[in-house]
């Protein structure tokens, strides 16, 4: 691999990082309020790829100033809106997934998924 280009692209290699991060505590973990925490790691970095790849280095925000209405002159807006409306849609389902976990731990006394689990085949018999 070409250091050159890793330097050149260590934005979009922290992002990448990042959901691997937030994957392997997803996978990981047994408490469920650290998995909460690895998906909201993985939002973040998928929110920072898009991000990187919707700027556009010596370009400005979409508004109009000063008459110039050239497409050259601005970024892509898109990206800007769809990670504004997956912070939405990320606090949305943390909120229902903490909710949730609250739950769960008024019916069974633990946040542990193992535990949870067990005393679910409990129920079952």
């Amino acid at each position: 691999m070409d250091l050159n280009n890793l330097l050149h692209n260590y934005p979009a290699a922290v992002a990448m990082i990042l959901f691997g991060i937030g994957f392997s505590n997803l996978l990981l973990q047994k408490n469920l309020i650290k998995k909460i925490i690895g998906l909201n790691i993985m939002d973040t970095a998928v929110y920072l790829f898009l991000a990187l790849k919707g700027y556009i280095d010596g370009r400005k925000a979409p508004v109009v100033v000063d008459g110039v209405q050239s497409a050259e002159a601005y970024i892509n807006p898109i990206p800007s809106g769809l990670v504004l409306t997956g912070i939405v849609v990320s606090v949305s389902v943390t909120a229902l997934m903490l909710s949730l976990t609250i739950r769960l731990y008024h019916r069974y006394h633990t946040l542990d998924m193992d535990e949870i689990s067990a005393q679910l085949k409990k129920e079952e018999k």
